[in-house]
């Protein structure tokens, strides 16, 4: 009796788990560690199509105040309407082919890093 008053942890029931849960919690944490770096994959490619999507509507928006300028400016003239209408249109559709393929290429570098991670 007097060994447990000097040393009150000598009859600590979780003194004989311990070494069983550092293990148990050292293998946890490697099965974690590709979960949260894919995790981290996944994010800075959604990042990456949202920073594209930005930069496409804001083509757009600069496009339809181009369209209202060449709308004040030319308004009686059909022909001239139409000639700025077709530029701006030959415009967004490159700026949609160029986010399209910057999707496309987006897909396959997110494929990549999930099977570098794997």
């Amino acid at each position: 009796m007097p060994s447990n008053k000097t040393n009150p942890s000598a009859n600590n029931p979780l003194d004989a788990t311990r070494p069983i849960m550092e293990w148990w919690t050292q293998q946890w944490m490697q099965g974690a560690t590709p979960m949260t770096r894919m995790q981290l994959a996944w994010m800075e490619n959604l990042s990456e199509i949202m920073q594209q999507e930005a930069r496409f509507l804001s083509a757009l928006a600069e496009s339809s105040q181009r369209i209202a300028r060449c709308y004040d400016t030319h308004q009686g003239d059909p022909a001239k309407m139409n000639e700025c209408y077709q530029e701006l249109a030959k415009e967004v559709a490159e700026q949609h082919m160029e986010r399209m393929k910057n999707v496309a290429s987006l897909t396959h570098d997110f494929r990549t890093r999930i099977w570098e991670e794997l």
